[in-house]
């Protein structure tokens, strides 16, 4: 029995600047990622979502790949059960 996994991450892309738009169309392409604020200069923030650390690689590889991407940096990585992550936590009592 194979025991599913979330991988979470977070990544700050760089893109020439005269491209963002065709770099940020290509990464909401990207199964799993979501570009959460992107500015002028070219540079992206978005979350990666993956079932594997083999399946985070690739698709960090991917995105490093992308015509008009300068660089791709991993800021964050969280991975746990995928029965972990979806476990609810009772609120603190005050």
């Amino acid at each position: 029995m194979q025991i599913e996994e979330l991988h979470i991450s977070s990544l700050v892309v760089h893109a020439a600047p005269a491209r963002l738009g065709e770099v940020e169309e290509a990464l909401r392409g990207i199964d799993g990622a979501r570009v959460h604020a992107s500015s002028p200069a070219g540079k992206l923030v978005l979350t990666l979502e993956q079932p594997s650390s083999a399946a985070m690689t690739d698709a960090v590889l991917a995105i490093q790949r992308l015509s008009g991407v300068l660089s791709a940096s991993l800021v964050y990585q969280c991975a746990d059960t995928l029965q972990a992550m979806n476990e609810e936590i009772p609120h603190a009592q005050a």
